[in-house]
């Protein structure tokens, strides 16, 4: 991760004591000595992150939540911090957590903090400047830990009860459906539709596994010369929940507008090396064992995918007009609900024939 690029001072949206937060940490980490240096990360829509570095050289990385009014359930980093603490020693790669603060008056809210992951980040899905065979592997490199993720027994990591078992897409689209509405500013059509026909529409056959809930390239942490993903990041939205609702997320890379997001749609994937849609379903496919996907079903999480964006979309645009996002762009990232909004239903409309029921 390129320091220059990924971080910068505090916001004055977030403001709060580094001095207090110095010596919280000093008589909790073992020979720790202040003063702290704390350098905000500019990416990043929900829980602001900290790059958190000490006088003796160490570094690590600080979540919080946002400050203001929140949506309920919202910006849960106690689970971030438990799902972290579980994963690591089942093998996944995380970051590795050092310590979970619930006391609101060292910093303002509830913070976790971790180790902070040298490494290459990356946020355009095309992967410029790489050859084909270096984006192949980042690619099946983000497809072979998802596999993995999927097929860690949540039971033996300790993280039964993290989330409710069987109907997930159900209550998935319940709580998306809630959340939207409750950061509403104006009506969207596709919404209202999607709203209506998801919950109808569920494909047979449920699974329960560890979810992220927001796996994608920039959420993970690369080895700085290798194409191997050394941390996860970003486990808000993580669960128990369906694990092919949680991979299609990753796809959406293959049908969101460049315009919209910078992802892969629309590209030349066999001249840039990126696996089509299609391969990299396969390859998840074989790594889990399970047989082809129906193809009805796959785009159905797919749509659902998309609505669960746009809703995500919203609830940032309706926090940067309260004044409370994390991210400076916060509101041209509301504007784009409608759009991913509209992409899902025309989706929607595809696999029902143009009448949807």
């Amino acid at each position: 991760m390129d320091d220059a690029t990924m971080t910068a001072p505090p916001r004055k949206r977030e403001p709060f004591d580094v001095e207090r937060l110095a010596q919280y940490l000093a008589g909790r980490i073992p020979g720790l000595r202040g003063p702290l240096l704390v350098e905000q990360f500019p990416v990043g829509q929900s829980n602001p992150t900290f790059k958190v570095s000490s006088a003796d050289g160490r570094r690590y990385a600080l979540r919080k939540k946002p400050g203001g009014t929140l949506l309920p359930s919202a910006h849960a980093i106690d689970r971030e911090y438990r799902v972290i603490s579980a994963l690591g020693p089942a093998g996944f790669p995380v970051a590795r957590p050092v310590l979970y603060c619930e006391d609101a008056s060292i910093i303002g809210t509830e913070f976790y903090l971790m180790d902070f992951v040298e490494g290459r980040g990356y946020w355009d899905q095309s992967l410029p400047g790489m050859s084909p065979a270096e984006r192949h592997e980042i690619w099946d490199e983000l497809n072979r830990v998802m596999a993995q993720l999927h097929g860690i027994d949540f039971r033996a990591a300790g993280l039964e009860g993290y989330g409710k078992t069987g109907d997930y897409l159900a209550r998935q689209i319940r709580r998306w459906s809630t959340q939207y509405r409750a950061s509403e500013t104006e009506t969207i059509e596709a919404m209202d539709k999607l709203i209506d026909w998801l919950p109808h529409n569920i494909p047979p056959g449920d699974e329960t596994s560890i979810v992220h809930g927001d796996f994608r390239l920039d959420n993970v942490i690369f080895h700085p010369t290798e194409p191997r993903i050394i941390a996860v990041l970003d486990w808000e939205l993580s669960t128990l929940g369906h694990p092919l609702a949680d991979f299609a997320y990753l796809a959406v890379a293959w049908h969101m507008p460049v315009t919209v997001f910078p992802s892969i749609a629309g590209l030349d994937h066999k001249a840039l090396g990126i696996p089509t849609e299609s391969e990299f379903v396969q390859a998840y496919c074989e790594r889990t064992g399970r047989p082809p996907l129906d193809p009805a079903a796959w785009n159905y999480y797919i749509a659902y995918n998309l609505f669960r964006i746009a809703a995500i979309s919203q609830g940032v645009g309706k926090r940067a007009l309260e004044g409370n996002a994390s991210s400076a762009d916060g509101i041209e990232v509301g504007r784009k609900a409608r759009p991913i909004a509209e992409l899902a239903w025309r989706l929607v409309e595809q696999l029902s024939g143009g009448k949807p029921a």
